[in-house]
């Protein structure tokens, strides 16, 4: 399991992906699952989640046109157009993958693959793309300016009271590491580090790109005072009026 979040938010990006693929007692691997694409007139990022075969072979025919044929057009991350063409590149490669690889597979079992993408190329808006493993995909919106893959549900509560169209970066950030936090105390398949990307809109560069680990002394101060918040708020809730 995994645990990647995405906002696409007026000033620009933040995303933030864990790295662990494989959990339990004695079996702990981890994968960078965010792929970065930055020639100089774009900056397009993909976070994946699901079966790791799938979401490699997606990344690497998007990225550096492996498994293209030799007749078939070159087309990559690298020479599309604009992001809307981009999510398209991303669920064709993803349909691809699951035609020439899965039938072997139990399709249920196998099949298990999503992906955010998010960016802008110079002359295009900024845009994020949920694509889904049928190859189809929604974007967000001003209303709905997140988007989460994998392990959802601990992290989603904070973004839901808190997240807007209109939260700065610097805050998004925070919401992020808060998300991740929540996530990561609750569920063992999902472990740092973890990799931290932020974009401001119309630059075409990438403004951080960092990893988190658990001595991080930011991240370690975010948990520590986020717990102490949720701490004090609890104690100062009123007393039930029944019990009293």
């Amino acid at each position: 399991m995994t645990y990647c979040v995405g906002l696409c938010l007026k000033e620009g990006l933040v995303l933030l992906s864990d790295t662990r693929t494989n959990a339990g007692p004695d079996n702990i691997a981890s994968f960078g699952k965010m792929a970065v694409v930055a020639p100089g007139d774009r900056v397009i990022a993909m976070m994946s989640a699901g079966n790791l075969a799938v979401t490699q072979a997606v990344v690497a025919r998007v990225t550096e046109g492996q498994g293209i044929a030799p007749g078939e057009p070159m087309n990559t991350l690298l020479t599309v157009r604009t992001m809307h063409e981009a999510a398209e590149l991303v669920g064709a490669a993803i349909k691809h993958v699951f035609q020439t690889i899965a039938p072997s597979f139990n399709q249920q079992s196998f099949y298990d693959a999503s992906i955010i993408l998010a960016g802008q190329i110079a002359g295009d808006r900024l845009r994020m793309f949920h694509v889904y493993a049928a190859g189809n995909f929604i974007e967000a919106t001003t209303d709905t300016p997140f988007f989460q893959i994998g392990e959802t549900k601990y992290g989603k509560p904070i973004l839901d009271r808190v997240a807007g169209y209109d939260t700065p970066l610097e805050d998004a950030v925070k919401l992020a590491l808060i998300s991740m936090d929540s996530t990561l105390r609750s569920n063992f398949s999902v472990g740092l580090p973890a990799d931290l990307l932020v974009y401001r809109i119309d630059t075409q560069q990438v403004a951080v790109r960092q990893r988190i680990t658990d001595e991080d002394p930011y991240f370690k101060q975010v948990r520590w005072q986020w717990s102490e918040a949720l701490r004090r708020a609890y104690r100062d809730l009123p007393t039930p009026p029944w019990l009293t």
